[in-house]
């Protein structure tokens, strides 16, 4: 699954990250990097951008950014 396809208030853990060149340095250097837990938080109305949390900070990317990010689901016990 990807990180887009969350619902709000679930988390998962980051299992590989995408895209090419640029964009996947760029998701890197924000720390969306594997075996990093994110929780949705919210979703803007139009469904784009999104909020995450990770890392304890909160991280608005486009929803076109997160379908390149693989997530498996998390439940909420599981340590960041």
């Amino acid at each position: 699954m990807t990180l887009d396809k969350l619902q709000i208030g679930q988390s998962g853990i980051i299992t590989a990250v995408g895209g090419a060149g640029a964009l996947r340095n760029r998701l890197l250097d924000m720390g969306l990097i594997p075996k990093t837990k994110v929780t949705l938080r919210k979703v803007a109305p139009l469904g784009d951008p999104i909020e995450i949390l990770i890392r304890g900070y909160v991280l608005t990317i486009r929803k076109d950014e997160a379908k390149e990010i693989a997530v498996e689901l998390c439940d909420k016990n599981h340590m960041q």
